[in-house]
Order: C-alpha cells, then sequence, then structure tokens
C-alpha cells in the first residue's frame, strides 16, 4: 500500500509538471526559443507517451523503438524479428510513412487503445485474416472485403500527407512469434525529407523502454543518428545498437572504430549487434534476414521481456534516467520563459514610454497654445465679425487632431528606430498605420467636440444670463479657453461676462476633464493598438515560477 502510495503521489507531481510544461510558450523568435520550443514538444511526448503511461502500468509490455537514418535496414530488420513482412522495406525513400507497431495477440489490448502515443489514431491489421478497424474515433478502413495491406498503407500515408487536421495512423499487428511482454515498433526515418516524419520519429522515440538505434557500415558516423546516441546518453535511456549492412572484407575494421567511437561518447557498455551485407538487405526477394543474422539481437530484446529482472532493469533505467534528466532540463524551460517575459517588458515598456513621452508633448503644446495657431488662430482674430462661432471651433478641431496625429506618429516613429534590429519587435509589435491613425485621431477629436458642446449648452441653459449668449459661442469660446494658453484670456473673460467668475471655472474644469479624457483616449488606444499581439500571448513570470516549483515538487516526491 506504501508503495502505491508513493506511485500515485510521483503521478500527481508528473501531471502537475506536465500541465505547467504544457502551458509554457515561447513565441517570440528570441535566440534559444526555437530549441526550447522543441524541447518543450519533447518533454512533452516523453511525460505523455512514455514516463506516465509506464509509471501507471508498470507491468505493460516493453515497446522496443526500432529507428534510424534513411535507407538504414530499420524495416527489413523488424520484418526479420518478427519473421514475416509486417512493414514496408524498399529502396524507395522515405518508405516507412505510417509506423508499424507489433505485438503479441495477447498484449493488443495494450496498444489499441490511448495508452501509448494518444496522438496517433489505430490501425489494426491481425495477422491471419487481415481486417483492419480503428477503436478510435476517425473512421478506420475496413480490409475484410480482401483490400491489400500496402493499400491501406498507402492510403494512410496519403491522409498523413495531405489533411494535417486528421491524426497520424499507427497500424498494429500482432504475430505469436514475438513472446508476450515485448512489442516491436518501426519507426519513420529520422532524417526524413519530411519534416512531420521527422517529428513523428522523434515522438515514438520518446515512448519507448528501449531505443534500437539502426546504423549502417557507412553512415554510423553521420550526425543524426549521434545525435540520437547523446541524447539516449544524457537520459540514460535502454539503448542497443545495430551496425548493418556491413560489408564482410571490412567488418573486423569497421566494427572496432565503431566501438571506439561509442567509448569515447561514453557509450562503451552499450550493446552491439553487427548484422552482415546480404543481398536482403536491399530489400529484394522476401525482405526478411537470414534468422542467424538476427538472432543475438532477438535474444537480446526477447530476455529483456521474458526474464524478470532484466525487464525490470530496462524499465527501471530509462524511468530513472528521462526522471532525473528533468533536473537539468526544466531549468532551461523555465530560463527560457524567463528570457520571453523579460523581452515582452521590455517591448511593452519601450511603446509605453514613447507614448508618454507623446502625451507630455501634446499636453506641453495645449499649455503653449500651440493648438490656437494657422486658420484657427485667423479665425479667433476674426471673430464673431469675421469668422462665426462653428468656423471657430471646426478650425480648433482640425487643429487639435492634427497636434495629436502628429504625436502619434512621432511615437510611431521612435518605436521603430529603437527597434531597429529586434526581430521580436517585428515578430508581436503591430505595423505602424499613420493612415489609420488620422481618421482614428479625427473620429475621437469631433467626438470631444459634440461633448463640448453639450456641455457648452447645459451651461447656458443653467444660466439665467446665459440668455445673452448662444450655446455655440459659448462652446467655441470654451475651446479657445481650453486651447489657447496665453491668448485664451480674453475667452475667459467674455464667457465670464454672460456666465460669471464661478460659471466659466465650472465650465473650465468640466471642459478640461472632457478634453484630457480624449487625449488619453487617442493616446491609449494607439498604444494598445501596437502592443494588442504581445499582449494577446499572455507571457507572464508565471511560467518560469510554475516550471521549478513543479521540478522541486517531482524531485520531493521522487
Amino acid at each position: 500500500m506504501a508503495t502505491l502510495d508513493v506511485r500515485t503521489r510521483l503521478l500527481d507531481a508528473l501531471s502537475a509538471l506536465r500541465n505547467r510544461v504544457d502551458a509554457a510558450r515561447f513565441p517570440l523568435p528570441l535566440p534559444g526559443a526555437a530549441r526550447a520550443r522543441r524541447n518543450r514538444a519533447e518533454l512533452l511526448a516523453q511525460l505523455d507517451d512514455y514516463l506516465v503511461p509506464r509509471l501507471c502500468a508498470p507491468e505493460a509490455p516493453l515497446l522496443a523503438v526500432v529507428g534510424g537514418s534513411t535507407g538504414a535496414g530499420k524495416s527489413t530488420l523488424v520484418n526479420s524479428l518478427v519473421g514475416r513482412r509486417v512493414t514496408e522495406a524498399g529502396v524507395l525513400r522515405p518508405t516507412t510513412r505510417t509506423p508499424v507497431l507489433v505485438c503479441h495477440p495477447d498484449d493488443h489490448h495494450w496498444f489499441a487503445g490511448q495508452r501509448v502515443l494518444p496522438e496517433l489514431r489505430r490501425v489494426w491489421v491481425p495477422a491471419q485474416d487481415i481486417t483492419a478497424y480503428e477503436p478510435n474515433t476517425g473512421g478506420g478502413r475496413d480490409l475484410s472485403d480482401g483490400g491489400d495491406l500496402a493499400e491501406a498503407a498507402d492510403e494512410a500515408e496519403e491522409t498523413d500527407d495531405t489533411d494535417s487536421g486528421e491524426l497520424a495512423a499507427l497500424r498494429i499487428e500482432t504475430d505469436t512469434s514475438l513472446p508476450c511482454g515485448l512489442a516491436l515498433l518501426d519507426a519513420p526515418d529520422i532524417d526524413s525529407l519530411v519534416a512531420r516524419n521527422r517529428e513523428l520519429a522523434a515522438e515514438l522515440i520518446c515512448a519507448a523502454d528501449i531505443w534500437v538505434l539502426v546504423t549502417t557500415a557507412t553512415r554510423y558516423a553521420d550526425a543524426v543518428p549521434w545525435h540520437l546516441l547523446r541524447t539516449a546518453k544524457e537520459y540514460d535511456v535502454t539503448l542497443v545498437t545495430v551496425l548493418d549492412r556491413v560489408p564482410h572484407q571490412v567488418a573486423a575494421e569497421v566494427s572496432r572504430h565503431y566501438a571506439a567511437l561509442l567509448a569515447a561518447a561514453g557509450l562503451g557498455d552499450v550493446p552491439r549487434f553487427t548484422i552482415p551485407e546480404l543481398p536482403e538487405s536491399a530489400g529484394g526477394g522476401s525482405g526478411l534476414l537470414p534468422a542467424t543474422a538476427v538472432d543475438g539481437l532477438r535474444a537480446w530484446l526477447h530476455q529483456r521481456a521474458q526474464d524478470p529482472a532484466a525487464r525490470a532493469v530496462a524499465t527501471a533505467r530509462t524511468v530513472t534516467g528521462l526522471l532525473a534528466s528533468l533536473r537539468s532540463r526544466l531549468p532551461g524551460l523555465a530560463g527560457a520563459a524567463a528570457l520571453q517575459h523579460a523581452a515582452a517588458v521590455r517591448l511593452l515598456q519601450r511603446v509605453e514610454d514613447a507614448y508618454g513621452r507623446a502625451a507630455d508633448r501634446v499636453r506641453s503644446q495645449i499649455a503653449g497654445g500651440e493648438v490656437l495657431a494657422g486658420d484657427a488662430l485667423t479665425h479667433w482674430r476674426g471673430h464673431p465679425q469675421d469668422a462665426t462661432s462653428d468656423e471657430l471651433l471646426t478650425a480648433l478641431t482640425s487643429s487639435l487632431a492634427a497636434v495629436l496625429s502628429c504625436a502619434v506618429a512621432a511615437a510611431d516613429e521612435e518605436i521603430t528606430t529603437e527597434s531597429a534590429g529586434d526581430p521580436a519587435a517585428d515578430a508581436v509589435l503591430a505595423p505602424s498605420d499613420p493612415d489609420g491613425a488620422v481618421g482614428r485621431v479625427g473620429v475621437a477629436v469631433r467626438r470631444w467636440r459634440r461633448c463640448l458642446e453639450e456641455l457648452a449648452e447645459e451651461e447656458v441653459r443653467a444660466v439665467e444670463r446665459g440668455a445673452g449668449l448662444d450655446a455655440d459661442r459659448a462652446a467655441a469660446l470654451l475651446a479657445v479657453l481650453l486651447l489657447g494658453g496665453r491668448r485664451s484670456r480674453t475667452a475667459g473673460e467674455k464667457l465670464a461676462e454672460t456666465l460669471g467668475a464661478q460659471g466659466v471655472l465650472r465650465l473650465r474644469d468640466r471642459g478640461g476633464a472632457l478634453l484630457t479624457d480624449c487625449l488619453e483616449r487617442v493616446l491609449d488606444a494607439e498604444r494598445d493598438r501596437r502592443t494588442a499581439p504581445l499582449e494577446a500571448l499572455d507571457i507572464t513570470p508565471d511560467h518560469q515560477v510554475e516550471l521549478i516549483a513543479a521540478l522541486s515538487v517531482l524531485q520531493r516526491e521522487r
């Protein structure tokens, strides 16, 4: 019971950590962000496809994933281990697009559901009657009408390539040649030209109890297989390597060199199996290697499945290694999340500062009477004899709109200058929109004018002496009082003649509040428009804190 309690707490901690990893986002194109996204995806795959399922069902069959480079002979090796053709092997690459899982009939239930690889829809093809069905929703193809296995695979492959919205397929076969407790999975090429195939290969490897890495005598020193080998060492997973297609005349030399490379990389204790170059290796004939060529690997795999001690070692090593790797991988994700938040704060502050300075300039210009200039000043000097109140108010409104539009343009130019060479700014800040800004500013200023006119009309009606002052003139004088700076004294005196000093003060205060609100609305709206894409990403410091906290809980439960 104590063991079950410990496992439950560990699973709870893993589930919480998984949710924190899933919530972490790295949308800004910063150095290391692409790597963080790949690490996050790999970590989620290992948690969903291996760690949690294995801890929930330690008695489930071992899953040995056979992976390697294009043309390494993975499919031929799987066929030969099973003793019949269960997966297509050939010279056309990439051949393996729909992965094939083979298990004993009694173990089928372990893989028919979503225990492992939940992102893949299932297609099961029994060995004898070749009838495919799909236990998950999504619609599998029924082959009971005599349809051929390769045709079903081709159809699934075409679906994977053409319909990105549909789940990729995992074809499941059963065969009594495999012992209970062992399943083989033929994965796509890890260096496939098709990006989805490479991603799928990585996901499948993440679901493995045992990594079976297949390489060839001509490609064993390539970068791609060695990347997998180093990853396996980093995670301390159960690993076995197969050196395939080794010419007899150089077999000893190649084997020694490969062993030396493994030893230099700290992988000298990894089991190695060598398969000589044979006609069957090229995919001709039956696609099966002689039994003697794969006897060593078959015996090694069967022992891991049937010997309780060997099985426990294989699963415990992979589980322990992946759990231990979280100590270094989670802080890396947390650090990347912190960099994302810092960059987001920097970008937001840059826009905030630019528009803050724009607001200061506008207030300074209004206080200095710069709005009452040009046509507006001409109309003011001719008012009311040579310019009507409406003309004066229209000129002031246009002048205010121009001042605000220039302030917005200046803020945008400042942001552009400071963001030069910053890819994050280009990616997540909305582009400047000078023409659109002029239109939006014009609408806001006209709205302010209407509110000012309503306020003046209300004040004139409330004062008995207001009978000598019409509302239009009061609105024009109020606008001059608010926007004219030192030149506005005369406007205040003219308003006081009919509204009284208290009425003018009250009107100025209320009109000033309307003006302040207008200025803030305009500049805040333009600022928010620039930052809206960044704000929508919701980059917070919580991701970093929660990742570290979840790792701490997990370490304690381990």
